[in-house]
Parts: C-alpha cells; sequence; structure tokens
C-alpha cells in the first residue's frame, strides 16, 4: 500500500510538468553610509535586494531615474529585479557621496 502511495505521488508530481527555476537573488547592504559591495555583477533576470543596516533613513535612486526607493530606515529593504543587460549606477539621494553600481551581464 506504502508504495502505490509513493508511486501516486510521483506520478502527480510528474504529471504537474517542470518547475520554474528560482530566481536568483542578490543582496546589497547599507552600513556606516556605504554600499556593500559598491560593485555588483548579476545575470539578467537577478533580483537586488538592498537592506538598510544603518541607525539613519538612506533612499536608493538610479543615476538616470529609473528606479528609486522610498526611505529605507535601520533594517528595512527595497527589492529590484534587473532584467535589461547593461550598467546602472544609483547613490543614496540624502547621502550623495554614497554610490554604487549594478552591472547586468549574461552569464555572469
Amino acid at each position: 500500500m506504502r508504495r502505490l502511495a509513493i508511486c501516486g505521488l510521483l506520478a502527480a508530481l510528474l504529471a504537474a510538468g517542470p518547475r520554474p527555476a528560482a530566481a536568483a537573488e542578490a543582496s546589497i547592504g547599507i552600513e556606516n553610509f556605504t554600499f556593500d559591495p559598491p560593485s555588483l555583477v548579476v545575470a539578467p533576470g537577478t533580483e537586488v535586494v538592498w537592506t538598510n543596516h544603518d541607525d539613519v533613513p538612506h533612499v536608493v535612486k538610479e543615476d538616470g531615474g529609473g528606479f528609486a526607493s522610498p526611505a529605507l530606515d535601520t533594517d528595512d529593504r527595497f527589492a529590484r529585479r534587473f532584467e535589461a543587460p547593461g550598467t546602472y549606477r544609483y547613490y543614496c539621494v540624502l547621502h550623495p557621496h554614497m554610490q554604487g553600481t549594478i552591472i547586468v551581464r549574461p552569464g555572469a
């Protein structure tokens, strides 16, 4: 009986078809008024997540205005998925000396 149940479960899983692969995720920490890492290379489709570890707010904004986070307080997160290959430069609106770069490259 147990063997029959396992075979039934396997048949149901196979009938459901292949599952899509989980999308990649990369992290950038905000700490001591810096982005860590300051430069990141990712594959298209990667979701990049910024997490503020400082005790002051930060706002992540792309130079060209393509994306901007709300004000991120301590431990707040902001995520953006990067689909198109290219170089994305960003900075903190509140502390413009804080700068970073994301490079989206196939095969990365």
